[in-house]
């Protein structure tokens, strides 16, 4: 990396002054501002790759999959926050929180909460459903949890606004709809 850096620098600086020198041979003055700024600009960015990294440095890039990381929710990591699943279905939505290791705590649905027929469907029917598996998880002492959305009914985004309703705190939100690469032949089409 700071080999890099060393060469991306010089090369900078190395187009910096080959800029300066064919404008100054053409007797521009705004050049010098502008020269100046790049050059210190190209200092600092050498000072700062000659300085010891600091440990506890902020990261943009979140940690690779069995490094340790500082990011703690409620004294957990990652991967030992509760996992909140949700399938949403053109029919019914269904919401199950289990643990890292996928043992079950919680589970509902829109039909269990009471919605018949169409009613399953409904983002509000998703949304009841949810505030009430966030308030069963709160009562198991869950305050953290990822979610799993899987499917394309029209109670997957309510269903994690009722999460965050119901007291959840949402740290991540993964798509895990499966997506067939042209695998089974469709059925076909209707005849009207």
């Amino acid at each position: 990396m700071n080999k890099l850096n060393g060469v991306l620098l010089n090369s900078v600086s190395l187009v910096c002054r080959q800029l300066a020198a064919s404008l100054n041979a053409n007797g521009s003055t705004r050049w010098g501002m502008l020269q100046r700024s790049f050059c210190s600009s190209a200092v600092r960015f050498q000072e700062n790759a000659a300085s010891p990294p600091d440990s506890r440095d902020f990261s943009h890039f979140p940690p690779l999959p069995g490094q340790d990381s500082p990011l703690r929710w409620g004294g957990k990591k990652f991967e030992e926050l509760p996992i909140v699943h949700i399938k949403a279905t053109y029919n019914n939505t269904h919401i199950q929180l289990t643990d890292n290791e996928g043992q079950p705590m919680v589970r509902t649905s829109c039909g269990t909460e009471g919605f018949k027929n169409s009613k399953r469907s409904t983002p509000i029917a998703a949304q009841v459903a949810a505030i009430s598996a966030a308030t069963k998880a709160m009562a198991k002492g869950v305050t953290y949890v990822r979610v799993l959305v899987k499917g394309i009914g029209p109670g997957r985004l309510s269903a994690i606004k009722g999460l965050t309703m119901g007291g959840l705190e949402v740290v991540s939100i993964t798509d895990n709809t499966p997506v067939p690469h042209n695998g089974c032949r469709p059925r076909k089409a209707r005849r009207l």
